[in-house]
């Protein structure tokens, strides 16, 4: 029996093991000791071969050696191996190609020797302690070598992605969760989790006394805690400033510019061409065959040709060609579009954001008033601008301006613009006018409603809500008459006629006519005679809604002379020029019965309107011409009393009239209303007005004209009256000319109420105004 030799590829000499127990038949020996012995004669030819060839490729050799003892190190049960497989490598040949071949050999030879080795191995004795001592040394070797390798291979090993140790891959962790081990090794054992019995207090104790704590990573790969060095602590500090990893990185350094405008002499590339890009495709072959097939078939239909007969769009400024249009004279470039300021920047300067009171006021503006069609903003950085939500109306607003410019290019005229300020006279040239306050009459313990001056201008009659009527005298304030009427007086008028004297007061729904007798003697008898007249037409008054009544005993005494009883409250009472004709007006929404015409001398009254055409603010007699003008809330209605039509209508464009005045000469109207607003009627000239003045800061309740002079006056809440000069020409195509000369100041403002009335002297250039303070203010 020959003994067992085992061959380490190592080592030059081969170390005898234990004789095997044959547990097979003679026949099997014999045969399997010839076999032996031819390859022991192979062994020693092919051992010098290998010595020579070691030197040269000690490399290769190591790592066979490594593997070769890995496997006889981790199968335990595999002690030894049978002489089969001693030069199973079969590596050392004559040349490279007989190599080849012998590997190929020796896998498949290898398989059926572990085979046979298995069953070998377990009828096999125990060694001798003397062979299982070199086998530990041999064992120690071997994973001496192992280590060193190991350390070699990984040096320089760049990989960061995963851990070499565990080879399960780039995977969630929170996979193993359930299971005790955490992966693979390379060997394809499990790597057990790491025992962690550790809770919060024992964590909380490692985290005062370990000095390396706060360096201190778990790695979920592998289940164990890594201490990080002083370079990879710096690493990971430089990464959180935004720094690059490597400290030498220049991020500054010149790039290299591989394509640039020089033509350089050979290419970047000098790969061939493609064959594809010179042969036709046949994919796309196919796919254009299938087109026009189904082109044919009608199935695709091509492009619809252009109608000539539609109307064909182009763009005006498509094609500018600077030389070609230079030669029209006309020529028009596109508007270009504002170049954006500092308002529109991400982050403006300070001064152009917008304070609180200034945005407020922005959203308070109409839009065509604004400055800006946008909030200036300020962002931090340009990442968190957000969109624009104006874009699409501001690309449609810049197409409009495209659209609407105009064809055509008009020369500029170079005008001054104090040219264009008409040329008004100074107010020193336009005197007389009132300027100071002369007079107070004071006297009324209410509102102050209403005044009027008698037509010689000596008497001042005035109606207050406290419900008495006073007369006064003009020059020296002084009252001389006082006249309790039982309500609050809305309106009283006194009669124009210079041979009468009578005077109209509206308290309620009762017209009271009364006669004050401050005259002579030859006016007071004609009043009586116009008075007594009305007594022959008893018998002809008819029943309607007005009713005429006389009266007697203590008002008789006090002048009260006629009550007109009115079916509704009357807020206002005027007279025509002659003095026979009184009007009365009671706005009401839901009658016809608004206005009455009273006739004085026959005490008949009539109501001149079938329909009701708005609320009737107030009403008024041409000075000359057989005309009546009625003031509703929006415009003027003028009537012709002869031909029973009306005339002309005047839009006031305000939004409710509150008093109207018109001219002596009777081709001018003015009207005031409660937004402030004053309109004057050229009725030669338009129906709507020619001038409309907005210098009261509040509602306007009065206007009056003076019969003599070019002046008129409004009266406001404000507390002020304005005085203005208005010269009309007898030249029709001459413009009036309005000026306004002087602001009259004088009223306390009471309960938001300011000045209540206005009138003129009918001689002199002297204005009277009454106001919600019970007084009554004389300017001359």
């Amino acid at each position: 029996m020959f003994p067992r030799v085992t061959f380490d590829p190592g080592c030059s000499h081969a170390l005898p093991l234990t004789p095997d127990v044959p547990t097979c038949s003679v026949m099997e020996e014999s045969s399997s000791s010839t076999r032996r012995s031819e390859q022991e004669e192979e062994m020693e030819k092919q051992t010098e071969k290998t010595v020579k060839k070691r030197s040269k490729e000690e490399e290769e050799e190591e790592e066979e050696v490594f593997t070769f003892n890995k496997k006889c190190t981790e199968e335990e049960e595999d002690l030894s191996d049978s002489e089969d497989s001693v030069f199973s490598g079969l590596e050392d040949s004559g040349s490279d190609s007989e190599d080849d071949e012998e590997d190929e050999e020796e896998e498949e030879g290898s398989a059926d020797e572990k085979a046979q080795n298995a069953e070998y191995l377990k009828v096999e004795p125990e060694q001798t302690p003397q062979i299982k001592e070199e086998e530990e040394k041999k064992k120690g070797a071997v994973t001496e070598g192992e280590e060193e390798k190991q350390e070699d291979e990984y040096q320089h090993d760049s990989s960061d992605e995963e851990d070499i140790r565990n080879t399960v891959g780039n995977i969630p962790m929170e996979w193993y969760k359930d299971f005790p081990h955490i992966g693979y090794n390379l060997d394809g054992k499990k790597i057990y989790k790491p025992i962690r019995n550790k809770d919060e207090l024992d964590d909380f104790l490692d985290k005062m006394e370990d000095p390396d704590y706060w360096r201190t990573v778990h790695d979920k790969q592998t289940g164990s805690d890594i201490v990080l060095s002083d370079e990879q602590v710096e690493l990971v500090n430089r990464l959180q400033r935004g720094q690059f990893g490597d400290v030498n990185f220049n991020e500054y350094q010149p790039q290299v510019e591989f394509f640039s405008q020089d033509v350089m002499l050979h290419p970047v590339t000098n790969r061939p061409a493609d064959k594809r890009s010179f042969i036709p495709s046949l994919i796309e072959k196919e796919k254009v065959s299938k087109l026009v097939h189904a082109i044919k078939m009608g199935w695709i239909k091509p492009r619809r040709t252009e109608d000539a007969s539609r109307g064909r769009y182009y763009d005006l400024w498509a094609n500018e060609d600077s030389s070609i249009l230079a030669r029209h004279k006309m020529h028009l470039p596109a508007p270009k579009a504002p170049l954006p300021g500092h308002q529109e920047s991400y982050n403006p300067p300070p001064e152009y954001l917008f304070t609180d009171e200034e945005h407020a006021l922005w959203e308070q503006q109409d839009a065509s008033d604004r400055k800006l069609p946008f909030v200036p903003r300020k962002f931090s950085s340009l990442r968190q601008v957000p969109a624009f939500p104006r874009f699409l109306h501001e690309r449609f607003e810049r197409c409009l301006d495209l659209y609407l410019c105009p064809r055509q290019r008009k020369m500029r005229v170079n005008v001054n613009p104090e040219d264009l300020i008409p040329k008004l006279p100074k107010p020193k040239d336009l005197q007389p006018f009132p300027t100071t306050q002369s007079l107070v009459y004071r006297g009324h313990s209410g509102l102050v409603r209403s005044i009027s001056v008698s037509p010689s201008g000596q008497w001042l009659a005035s109606g207050s809500d406290d419900g008495s009527v006073r007369f006064w005298e003009v020059r020296s304030s002084r009252c001389m008459r006082t006249v309790p009427v039982g309500g609050a007086v809305k309106s009283i008028a006194w009669n124009p006629n210079p041979l009468v004297c009578l005077l109209a007061v509206a308290q309620g729904s009762v017209v009271l006519i009364l006669s004050p007798s401050l005259a002579d003697r030859q006016v007071i008898l004609s009043t009586e005679r116009l008075l007594s007249g009305q007594r022959e037409a008893e018998s002809v008054e008819e029943a309607g809604p007005v009713k005429w009544s006389d009266v007697e005993g203590e008002e008789l005494s006090q002048g009260i002379r006629l009550k007109i009883q009115h079916p509704k409250a009357v807020h206002q009472v005027t007279w025509h020029a002659k003095g026979d004709y009184l009007a009365s007006v009671m706005p009401d929404h839901s009658s016809h019965l608004q206005v009455f015409i009273h006739q004085v001398s026959r005490r008949r009254s009539q109501n001149p309107f079938r329909k009701n055409k708005g609320l009737v603010q107030c009403v008024s007699f041409h000075p000359v011409r057989p005309y009546f003008f009625v003031g509703t809330q929006r415009s003027v209605r003028i009537y012709n009393l002869v031909k029973q039509e009306m005339t002309k209508k005047l839009q006031a464009n305000s939004k409710w009239i509150s008093s109207m005045a018109v001219h002596p000469g009777g081709d001018h109207v003015i009207c005031g209303s409660y937004d402030c607003r004053l309109s004057w009627f050229d009725l030669d000239l338009s129906t709507k007005p020619y001038k409309m003045l907005r210098h009261h800061k509040k509602a306007v309740r009065g206007v009056a004209y003076h019969r003599l002079y070019p002046l008129f006056a409004s009266a406001s809440d404000d507390g002020s009256v304005i005085v203005c000069h208005g010269t009309v020409y007898s030249d029709l195509l001459q413009n009036p000319l309005i000026v306004p000369v002087k602001v009259l100041r004088g009223h306390v403002i009471t309960h938001d109420l300011g000045v209540l009335d206005v009138t003129f002297h009918p001689t002199q250039p002297w204005i009277f105004s009454s106001g919600a303070d019970g007084t009554i203010r004389l300017f001359t």
